[in-house]
């Protein structure tokens, strides 16, 4: 399903609401990058593709069985140390190429199923961008590169932006947890850019069998709602 927007960032949170799932658990593939174009001109908008992944009803022949296992097996002998090797190599050659004074990007286990990828330097405030868009931007394309690829999910730190915005955000949700435990739902304020993701993944960890998901007011901001069904709430 193709989704298109003006940014990429407003296209990444179109096709959020639509499965109701963070970006970063979506295979995004970028069809086309926006661009202003000429004194208003020639624009061409952010087009992204989203293929979300599902089990198939009708029985799968034994030959594309045989395959699918294969490829399977194929992505299991790449351990994750690597994977990490690679992807290091191949980031740093690739951030060479830009503009942007950073340090060489370390990248690292996070843990079994995890690859830790940790931007500093210089211009590393600009890879995060106004509101975090940047950093989401980058973070769903770490993803989707080393998840579609190896298999493995991936974790992107820019100059501790996403510790320190984890922390942060963790205290701010504290009453919102306490009223969701009591109440057994709740409707959280609007958040700017990447923190409404950091705080709809927080709230899904601490209630996986209620439904959380990010909605859109009318003015365009994003806020969580938290309850027992599934179903649309203003």
């Amino acid at each position: 399903m193709r989704f298109e927007a003006k940014t990429l960032e407003e296209a990444y949170t179109k096709a959020s609401e639509h499965f109701n799932k963070s970006i970063s658990e979506l295979n995004v593939k970028i069809i086309q990058n926006p661009t202003k174009g000429v004194f208003g001109f020639f624009a061409k908008p952010a087009i992204i593709e989203i293929e979300e992944v599902s089990i198939p009803k009708q029985p799968i022949e034994k030959e594309n069985k045989e395959e699918k296992e294969d490829e399977i097996e194929e992505i299991k002998e790449i351990s994750i140390e690597d994977v990490v090797n690679i992807a290091k190599k191949e980031i740093n050659e690739l951030f060479e190429l830009s503009c942007f004074n950073i340090d060489k990007i370390d990248v690292k286990v996070y843990d079994d199923e995890t690859i830790l990828f940790e931007i500093n330097g210089e211009d590393s405030a600009l890879l995060i961008g106004t509101e975090g868009y940047r950093y989401n931007a980058l973070a769903t394309m770490l993803f989707s590169w080393i998840s579609q690829k190896y298999g493995y999910k991936t974790r992107l730190e820019i100059a501790s932006f996403l510790e320190s915005q984890e922390e942060m955000m963790r205290k701010f949700l504290e009453p919102t947890i306490r009223e969701i435990e009591e109440k057994g739902r709740c409707k959280t304020k609007p958040f700017d850019g990447v923190l409404a993701y950091i705080a709809v993944e927080i709230l899904r960890t601490e209630f996986p069998h209620k439904y959380v998901a990010i909605k859109k007011n009318r003015h365009g901001e994003s806020y969580i709602i938290v309850n027992d069904f599934l179903k649309k709430e203003e």
